[in-house]
């Protein structure tokens, strides 16, 4: 990934990175994405209410799927969590349709949260290009073109200057590598303890299977007979049973077998990306863990997906410490608890 823009004679090109080097607010981060998804669509003129509504559109998955923490400062965060209830859209909407609900929306308060970031982003975003000016004067310079600035900037629109679009259009990728590898420093700076800020930023397309981790847990029923779900008691039969993330996909971002148990079908559709009341479940799911490792050592110690637990610091092959287990869970669980996920 790169961490410059490509230089161009024809453009200000070190006008574009300075627009990074104070930020307090993810707002000019998702400012440029949306210009961005503009210039991607082959757009010179790009109206306000749309670039507000595609702001939104891309930070809707990092706020409401993996509850990444924006800081205080930020208001798209409680713009993304307002608008989420009042349009009833739900949290793992297709980005394109959230961005068109947003642009035909007749609702007040909606337009009013989206329009608010009209006071912040779209003259402040070329302030590098006129320093030390007002908002005003920021708009009437961009008019003139004074500087080349990126854009145009009108009461309700922008419109991308024909050197700034072909340089954009050339570089496209790149310039989006920059602004979300500066998104991830920012966002990461916010969330320290929060792991794969970077997969948090873009809704994958789909999760991955977990055909190999149902294997796993297929061949310890095979040895062991059915096993209980540890959240409702049914008795989990081989195939008859989803394999579920004890502490929640969205917030670990990974497959691992050791945050991985069978559980029932039912219970887990409704369990969605809460999280386990340790006090109550951990015991069964350690349990459980324990049931497998065991079950591996003995019958099949060459089994691929065991090398999971090296990564919590585990060598499986001695067995699995309950203290140790707990201290890698325990802290997981009480983050993920802290950035607003919710328990059982």
């Amino acid at each position: 990934m790169t961490h410059t823009f490509p230089l161009n004679n024809a453009v200000p090109v070190h006008r574009l990175a300075a627009c990074f080097n104070n930020t307090s607010t993810t707002y000019k981060f998702y400012w440029l994405l949306a210009i961005l998804d503009g210039v991607q669509d082959g757009r010179k003129e790009l109206d306000k209410h749309e670039l507000f509504a595609s702001m939104i559109a891309n930070a809707w998955y990092t706020v409401n799927y993996f509850n990444v923490s924006f800081g205080q400062q930020d208001l798209i965060q409680d713009a993304v969590r307002q608008i989420k209830e009042i349009e009833g859209i739900t949290i793992d909407a297709p980005k394109s349709l959230i961005k068109s609900r947003l642009v035909e929306t007749g609702n007040r308060l909606t337009r009013k949260l989206l329009f608010h970031f009209d006071k912040q982003v779209p003259h402040w975003f070329l302030s590098p290009w006129y320093p030390k000016s007002d908002r005003n004067a920021i708009y009437q310079y961009s008019q003139e073109g004074f500087n080349k600035p990126m854009y145009h900037l009108h009461k309700d629109r922008i419109v991308i200057q024909d050197e700034w679009f072909e340089y954009l259009g050339q570089h496209l990728r790149i310039v989006k590598d920059y602004v979300y590898w500066n998104l991830t420093l920012f966002l990461q700076a916010r969330n320290p303890n929060v792991p794969d800020i970077p997969g948090k930023l873009i809704k994958p397309a789909l999760r991955g299977s977990l055909l190999k981790q149902r294997k796993f847990w297929d061949f310890v029923i095979d040895i062991n007979g059915p096993i209980n779900c540890i959240y409702t008691g049914k008795i989990l039969h081989k195939k008859q049973y989803h394999v579920e993330h004890f502490i929640p996909y969205s917030f670990v971002s990974h497959d691992q077998i050791w945050n991985l148990i069978p559980c029932d079908n039912s219970f887990n559709i409704s369990k969605s990306n809460k999280l386990p009341i340790l006090d109550k479940h951990f015991e069964a799911f350690y349990a459980l863990q324990e049931l497998a490792i065991n079950t591996y050592i003995q019958a099949k110690p060459n089994e691929k997906l065991l090398e999971d637990y090296f990564y919590i610091g585990t060598d499986w092959r001695e067995g699995l410490s309950k203290e140790k287990f707990y201290d890698v869970i325990n802290p997981l669980v009480t983050i993920a608890a802290n950035n607003g996920f919710e328990f059982l």
